[in-house]
């Protein structure tokens, strides 16, 4: 007698279901993260992933609430970095690189001293890009007037220029200053200790980004040099359509920063993939996911973007800009 139903637990796919993906074998570089914030466990999330490579930000944070920050503070932050790199990279299967430069997060003395140590640096195997840096809105514990920052930034972004490294651009956004209060407890800081912000808060994305450019192009810095970080759908109309800048999407924590796969998945459809970076600027003071690289490619691949096109933002634009 026939049935419709086995009468046992059926083995493979039924034949409505079609064939199943191909194995997501895309590897990736994350040209900005804070490695040096994270557990060994989160590093071997990246080999565990796929990841090739990853760039660790020397000097993102500054918090040293009880003291001005003195150059040499972020000088042993350079060095302590470039030390670490290298045990990161003998223990995991990934290679470690290191972005060095002054960030803006907080206002830091002297810093003209950093700018004249910075081109030694820049000469190290292991520093791969200038940065992070760029204007900023609100700072940690001490603002930084908008005029020393501009001086700071184009300075680091003639050094770029001198050394032919790239250099990472950090833009203001929702890290500083409003965090969604639903939120407030997967980051550590909170909105405690930011100063008042300098740009007005529905424009300062995009008012910085174009300071930041204005910035490269006094430095005779080309566009194919900058790499414009954390961007969103205020500034991707903007950069793709009067610069020749690199764009990076940052992933790594979308409660945060507003970002997910389909924002990279439009700028793609839009633009093309081929000045499109994804990156997740992982840091240990908030909640975020190691594995927010592997996660981000099989959400692009559902979304349609083509695996070829994923693998160029995740994987061959970071390689390129880099050098590596």
């Amino acid at each position: 007698m026939d049935h419709d139903e086995p009468t046992k637990r059926p083995i493979g796919l039924p034949p409505e279901s079609g064939a199943p993906p191909d194995p997501v074998d895309v590897p990736w570089i994350d040209a900005h993260q804070h490695t040096q914030s994270l557990t060994w466990n989160d590093r071997e999330k990246f080999d565990l992933s796929g990841g090739e490579a990853a760039v660790m930000i020397a000097a993102g944070y500054y918090w040293t609430p009880y003291r001005p920050v003195r150059p040499e503070h972020v000088r042993f932050l350079w060095d302590d970095a470039l030390r670490r790199a290298a045990a990161f990279t003998h223990r995991h299967f990934y290679d470690q690189y290191v972005a060095v430069g002054v960030h803006t997060w907080s206002h830091v003395e002297d810093a003209d001293e950093l700018l004249a140590a910075l081109p030694e640096y820049c000469d190290h195997d292991r520093v791969v890009a200038v940065g992070e840096t760029g204007i900023e809105s609100t700072h940690h514990t001490s603002q930084w007037p908008l005029d020393g920052q501009r001086d700071v930034v184009r300075e680091q972004m003639h050094v770029a220029r001198e050394t032919g490294l790239p250099v990472l651009v950090h833009t203001p956004g929702s890290s500083k200053g409003d965090v969604d209060p639903r939120e407030s407890h997967s980051y550590e800081e909170g909105n405690r200790n930011f100063t008042e912000p300098l740009l007005d808060a529905e424009t300062a994305k995009r008012d910085a980004v174009e300071m930041d450019v204005e910035l490269a192009d006094e430095a005779g810095l080309a566009d194919e040099q900058v790499v414009i970080d954390h961007v969103d759908g205020d500034v991707v109309p903007y950069l793709m359509e009067t610069t020749n800048c690199r764009l990076s999407f940052t992933v790594g924590a979308p409660w945060l920063r507003g970002v997910d796969a389909r924002d990279v998945a439009d700028a793609v459809e839009e633009y093309g993939p081929d000045r499109i970076l994804v990156d997740t600027d992982l840091i240990g003071a908030m909640r975020c996911d190691p594995f927010a690289m592997k996660r981000t490619i099989l959400d692009l691949l559902r979304l349609g973007v083509p695996r070829e096109d994923v693998r160029k933002v995740v994987y061959e634009n970071p390689k390129a800009v880099l050098d590596l």
